[in-house]
């Protein structure tokens, strides 16, 4: 065992080791937030948009008005009893991300350049959704939802510049929305849901024992032990999943038979994660363990993921052309804080604060009808980031305000066939980000300063059937 080495400072530093528990502890929790901090993130946040191939080839624009497919279950469900017949709609989504790490002075907390190298934290994803809605008669219909509204994948190498701040990053929802509505009139119709969402994360983060050894003993002896900052890391990995219940409610009206309007509101979801921290422990540092220190243990925490109101508009110009429009509002600023409660008592509660915004989407788009078989579509997008500043955006959220423009063509197969494409490319702003480790002890107040060059392509095929 390493308490056997001829290291003069041995006794001293365990003593010193043992009346700094809580500050330790502290800088435990720190580590875990690390790694669960970004559990909010991607189109605005990581809220996604990304539920049909018919909307995609407009970047959603309209989507709350058009009822063209099943797909409206989850857009607004007051549009199901606008089909004709009961329907069923497949949907896929290939999500390319790119999200180029360019260093620009990140450096530890003590004043050292941050080692390793810059690194892209896009990872690849592949998003299903589907929708299946019956006519119940008497303008009535019934439908139901399986698709993935938040979403969240960054993976960074394990000895990357950033480690300390994040590594990798995997949140996945499924959210289950069986819905109803009903035509009451001409002109109006309603719609409701019930969401059952379930939530999985995985989450994980590099830890600088070097530097918590130096903040417990000094220098020269962390340097006998080969636990110098920055040379003796360790790893913290989160798991952690939930189920919640939500709802959402929609509207639509037609004013005439060429313009129509649609609101769709979705609730926002509370969900309190259950799940487990587990550390691995450089063995030169592993006497901090002694004290109770970096044991594995359960944790807690209460994620609210956000409330959004839709607005959109259909006109149709002419037999051939109609315009689409919408505005997406989403509640992002409601998350203030990330807190952690964790089982082990000597790792006390963890709060960084966050204070995001509430965030804006606008969309235009238009569909072009070539032939009896044949559509066309397009569609511009402007997407804003409800994170507030470089000093609060962390590596695994490190998206900006972003434009969308999109492409999409339809193919009416036969009379109860069509099949959808759609395209978008997503341009993202060059992404500032100076963002500092928040620890009690200073030792691990790491910053990662520097910029990301980032962009999106996403690729969505649809296969409905009216039966």
């Amino acid at each position: 065992m390493m308490c056997k080495h001829n290291w003069t400072d041995y006794h001293q530093g365990i003593n010193h080791m043992k009346k700094s528990t809580t500050k330790i502890s502290l800088a435990i929790a720190t580590a875990m937030l690390g790694s669960t901090i970004s559990m909010q993130a991607q189109a605005a946040g990581f809220a996604l948009i990304e539920f049909s191939a018919s909307g995609m080839g407009n970047a959603f624009a309209g989507a709350a008005a058009t009822a063209e497919d099943a797909s409206t279950v989850q857009f607004n469900p007051a549009g199901m009893s606008l089909l004709d017949g009961d329907q069923f709609s497949g949907v896929f989504h290939v999500i390319l991300p790119s999200s180029e790490f360019v260093d620009n002075g990140s450096q530890s907390a003590f004043g050292d350049p941050l080692t390793g190298a810059e690194d892209d934290g896009g990872r690849n994803a592949f998003v299903p959704n589907f929708y299946w809605v019956k006519q119940l008669g008497n303008d009535a219909a019934f439908g139901i939802s399986v698709t993935t509204p938040f979403g969240l994948a960054t993976q960074y190498d394990d000895n990357w510049m950033g480690r300390y701040h994040a590594v990798e990053s995997d949140v996945r929802t499924i959210n289950i929305n069986p819905s109803i509505s009903s035509r009451v009139n001409d002109k109006l119709s309603l719609g409701a849901g019930i969401n059952v969402q379930y939530v999985d994360v995985i989450l994980s983060s590099a830890v600088d024992f070097g530097a918590l050894c130096v903040a417990q003993l000094d220098s020269a002896s962390c340097g006998a032990l080969g636990a110098l900052p920055q040379q003796a890391d360790g790893f913290a990995k989160l798991t952690g999943d939930t189920i919640s219940v939500g709802w959402n409610i929609g509207m639509m009206y037609e004013f005439t038979q060429q313009t129509r309007m649609g609101l769709a509101y979705r609730s926002q979801l509370k969900h309190k994660v259950t799940g487990n921290a587990d550390f691995t422990v450089p063995s030169a540092v592993s006497f901090i363990t002694d004290a109770g220190a970096f044991a594995d243990t359960g944790l807690q925490a209460t994620i609210t993921l956000p409330d959004s109101l839709s607005a959109s508009v259909l006109h149709q110009m002419n037999d051939d052309l109609t315009l689409l429009a919408d505005v997406t509002w989403t509640g992002w600023a409601k998350f203030e804080e990330l807190r952690i409660i964790y089982d082990n008592p000597l790792q006390p509660n963890s709060v960084t604060t966050e204070n995001w915004d509430n965030a804006l989407r606008f969309s235009i788009g238009a569909n072009y009808k070539m032939s009896d078989t044949l559509k066309l579509r397009g569609g511009l997008a402007v997407d804003n980031t409800p994170v507030p500043s470089a000093e609060r955006r962390t590596p695994r959220i490190p998206g900006d305000n972003r434009t969308w423009v999109s492409l999409g063509v339809q193919y009416q197969l036969d009379k109860n066939m069509t099949v959808d494409v759609g395209y978008s490319h997503l341009f993202v702003n060059d992404t500032t980000i100076n963002n500092t480790f928040e620890s009690s002890v200073p030792t691990l107040n790491a910053t990662l300063t520097g910029s990301y060059q980032a962009s999106v392509d996403i690729l969505s095929a649809q296969l409905s059937w009216k039966y």
